[in-house]
């Protein structure tokens, strides 16, 4: 089974396991796929353990897809911000009734 995983992760396990693992580097073409299904795959992840951690792997998982929109962390926090200050954030924890 293949899966997107992080930049270092192939010199981790060879350095653990003493061989060097079996990857491939992923075309753009097939790059921007992989990050939404990873974004899935970290999202369960974290709703399924509400471990903090998980939250900082959406974000890496987020930058990567905004730096592939030709976005910074940066540029991606004015948005936010600028969303928030329009929209408001969700602090309010307001639930409304759809009919």
């Amino acid at each position: 089974m293949e899966k997107l995983v992080r930049d270092r992760i192939p010199e981790i396990i060879a350095a653990d396991r003493g061989a060097k693992p079996s990857f491939r580097v992923a075309p753009v073409s097939e790059y921007r796929e992989l990050l939404a299904e990873k974004l899935r795959e970290e999202t369960a992840e974290y709703l399924e353990s509400r471990k903090p951690e998980e939250l900082a792997d959406i974000l890496e998982v987020v930058f990567a897809l905004g730096r592939e929109a030709g976005l910074g962390a940066g540029d991606i926090e004015r948005i936010r911000r600028e969303k928030a200050l329009e929209r408001g954030g969700f602090a309010g924890r307001i639930i409304m009734d759809f009919p």
